[in-house]
């Protein structure tokens, strides 16, 4: 097993529509029993599992004849999503409650985890299921989401539901098993077991394509995946499903490692994904925030964006991505600031300064 139950007191699985749906647009429904019976061993032996379950567009393409698998355009992908999502959501009522399991259906959108007040009611339900010993199932509700507006992929979904839930570990089932120094298909691509930090070669690594063609998720959407769980303290593992009982098979993966749990406003900052804006700065400034530091606009040196006071920016190093946090400014006025020592602010804005662009209780690094 990859997460016992002994140190995962919660999982989250997430099947992509390679291994749910087959070539014929159906249900793999033998293979679907077996995920089930698994996840009515672990059931058994303490553990509490919720499913990140893909396929409802590809079922509902097949039932409306819709081309290319129903993502021709984004009004096919809602036609497409609202039929199959009855389907799958029936299928899954099923193979679970064969295994005397309950399940629950949850649609959720992007801004459903973004907002903090719905990210805490999303949260609270998600524990009570499962406190219930209820299987939650859960999409995203593709039928409303708009292109500007969604995940896009459930590899990042299934991430922020386990951060939401407050869960160990989660689990990506795909039609590949693990990362690679390049692109499996290449020859003398190595597989990674076992990734301790996520940097620029790590990422680096990364294909974007999906195998099957039928899914959205490539590696790059299970990197950003393994980020948003690491960065709420819990471990991430890619593996193939293309095992009969996945979730028993020893079968090899690679595990993204979780340091440490941050506290769950930080998490839930480290693990936003519309930032309304950039805020960029050089080394020094980077090094201090690295240290405990708020962001002070003397170490800024350029903003993109228009963002407001309060809206969740990105902030990036010399070397990449830093760290995630709450704007004090707005843009404009954080653009008469930057390069600024602090004592200079009062006179350039001409009222009281607050004490960081980012204070550090605001701010989660990465």
């Amino acid at each position: 097993m990859l997460f016992p139950p002994a140190s995962c007191s919660r999982l989250i699985v997430k099947i992509g529509s390679a291994l749910l749906v087959g070539a014929d647009g159906e249900v793999r429904r033998d293979w679907l029993a077996g995920i089930a019976a698994d996840i009515a061993a672990r059931a058994r032996a303490g553990q509490q599992v919720a499913v990140v379950s893909s396929g409802a567009i590809a079922l509902g393409a097949r039932r409306l004849g819709l081309a290319r698998g129903g993502r021709a355009s984004l009004e096919d992908a809602q036609a497409a999503a609202a039929v199959g999502q009855i389907a799958l959501s029936q299928v899954w009522a099923a193979v679970l409650g064969a295994e005397g399991l309950t399940a629950a259906q949850m649609l959720v959108t992007l801004d459903d985890l973004e907002d903090r007040r719905r990210y805490l009611n999303a949260a609270a339900t998600l524990d009570r299921l499962l406190s219930l010993r209820v299987v939650p199932v859960l999409n995203e509700n593709d039928s409303v989401a708009t292109a500007e507006i969604r995940f896009g992929d459930n590899d990042r979904l299934a991430a922020r539901v386990g951060q939401a839930a407050g869960a160990g570990g989660v689990l990506l089932l795909s039609d590949v098993d693990g990362l690679y120094d390049r692109n499996p298909a290449l020859p003398g691509a190595h597989h990674i077991a076992r990734v301790e930090r996520i940097d620029g070669a790590v990422e680096a690594m990364a294909d974007h394509g999906s195998a099957s063609g039928m899914g959205s998720g490539g590696m790059v959407s299970k990197i950003s995946a393994a980020r948003i769980a690491n960065a709420a303290g819990a471990h991430l593992a890619i593996a193939s499903g293309r095992v009969e009982r996945p979730l028993s098979a020893e079968a090899r993966h690679t595990l993204f490692v979780a340091e440490r749990a941050a506290p769950a406003r930080k998490a839930w900052l480290a693990g936003g994904l519309t930032a309304r804006g950039t805020i960029r700065v050089d080394a020094g400034a980077a090094k201090a925030l690295r240290g405990g530091a708020s962001l002070l606009a003397a170490g800024v040196t350029a903003l993109e964006g228009r963002f407001g006071r309060g809206d969740l920016v990105a902030i990036v190093g010399p070397d990449g991505p830093l760290a995630r946090g709450l704007a004090e400014y707005d843009a404009s006025e954080a653009e008469r600031l930057i390069g600024r020592r602090s004592e200079e602010h009062g006179a350039l804005l001409g009222y009281a300064p607050r004490s960081a662009l980012v204070h550090r209780s605001h701010m989660a690094l990465l």
